[in-house]
């Protein structure tokens, strides 16, 4: 819900949309075509209709829910999010097909390419980020030959520098203070559960998307299940462990349960017992517990960015993975 003083968006964020609306419309009118499936009766109702229905509400009700803990922004947190999804998704489309089209003069779209992936400064934003993720992500395939199973790695680390270097930039004076508006109560803490629950459950389907080979795939669920699943137990206990009280922070359940989807996605294919999945979601739980617990109390980000991290993001998706992770996936060519 917008405040009662908020400013008038008619006259920029109105025609910004119709703007890049119309122009995702001319370019798929000229350039575009569907990917028609050759079984369509087997591979339709398979894998890939299934995982972009789990990667779509990962996105929608995931994220939307996520951003639901501040008590003022949570209208605004699941509005926003599903316009910068579907702007940020139709121009990913595009983007993505540019080497079809190169080949065939044609930009074509199946399930596959859906799934890669104030209002006006949010729209511009998704736009920039989605830009220099794709020219990330063919940098990394086409110079150092990182198979694109490695490069989602990617969609952690440059998400999350990414969202550093914008807080950077678009800080305020006095941004150093606690803010207002980052208040949270038990309510908005509850709907945002939500979401982290969301995440959670479709965690697998994210990190085995890109794989089409059937034993694979499902060697790549069961290792994302299990970093998960211990993740989320690491997290309950450092929480304990590190409260005055002896009580398990909600806070660091919420951001911390997903650390060992992330951390395992790097070596995910190259995870065959069931034990090393289970470590690495341990010391990610760890880990990222600790770095939420300790270093944000410090005020890292505000120390090394001049900003503020409400949401706690390089905990979870860069404190437990460096970058040498892209020398890891281009050795195992």
């Amino acid at each position: 819900m917008a405040p009662k003083y908020a400013p008038n968006l008619r006259s920029r964020l109105a025609p910004l949309l119709l703007f890049l609306q119309t122009g995702f419309i001319v370019i798929c009118a000229l350039y575009s075509d569907l990917t028609i499936l050759q079984d369509s009766s087997s591979q339709l109702l398979g894998y890939p209709l299934s995982e972009f229905q789990d990667v779509n509400v990962m996105v929608v009700a995931g994220f939307g829910f996520l951003g639901t803990f501040l008590v003022r922004y949570g209208f605004s947190g699941s509005g926003f999010n599903l316009l910068v999804a579907v702007i940020a998704t139709q121009w990913s489309i595009i983007l993505n097909g540019y080497e079809s089209w190169i080949q065939s003069r044609r930009i074509l779209i199946d399930l596959k390419s859906l799934v890669f992936t104030n209002p006006v400064q949010l729209i511009l934003i998704a736009i920039l980020e989605v830009s220099g993720f794709i020219l990330n992500g063919w940098l990394l395939q086409t110079f150092f030959e990182v198979k694109p199973l490695y490069c989602a790695m990617q969609l952690h680390t440059f998400g999350a520098f990414f969202g550093l270097m914008l807080t950077w930039v678009m800080r305020r004076k006095g941004s150093e203070t606690p803010f207002e508006k980052e208040k949270m109560d038990h309510k908005t803490g509850l709907f945002s559960m939500f979401g982290t629950l969301f995440l959670w459950m479709f965690w697998a389907s994210l990190n085995s998307i890109l794989v089409d080979e059937g034993e694979r795939k499902l060697r790549i669920i069961l290792s994302t299940y299990l970093a998960l699943a211990v993740s989320a137990v690491a997290a309950a206990a450092v929480s304990v462990f590190t409260s005055p009280r002896g009580r398990i922070n909600l806070d660091h359940i919420q951001k911390c349960s997903l650390s060992g989807g992330v951390a395992i996605g790097v070596s995910m294919s190259l995870v065959h017992r069931p034990w090393v999945a289970m470590t690495i979601g341990l010391a990610a739980g760890v880990i990222s517990t600790l770095s939420l617990r300790y270093l944000k109390v410090t005020g890292l980000a505000v120390l090394s960015f001049q900003g503020n991290s409400v949401c706690c993001v390089p905990y979870l998706h860069s404190a437990h993975h460096p970058e040498p992770q892209y020398v890891h996936g281009s050795d195992h060519r």
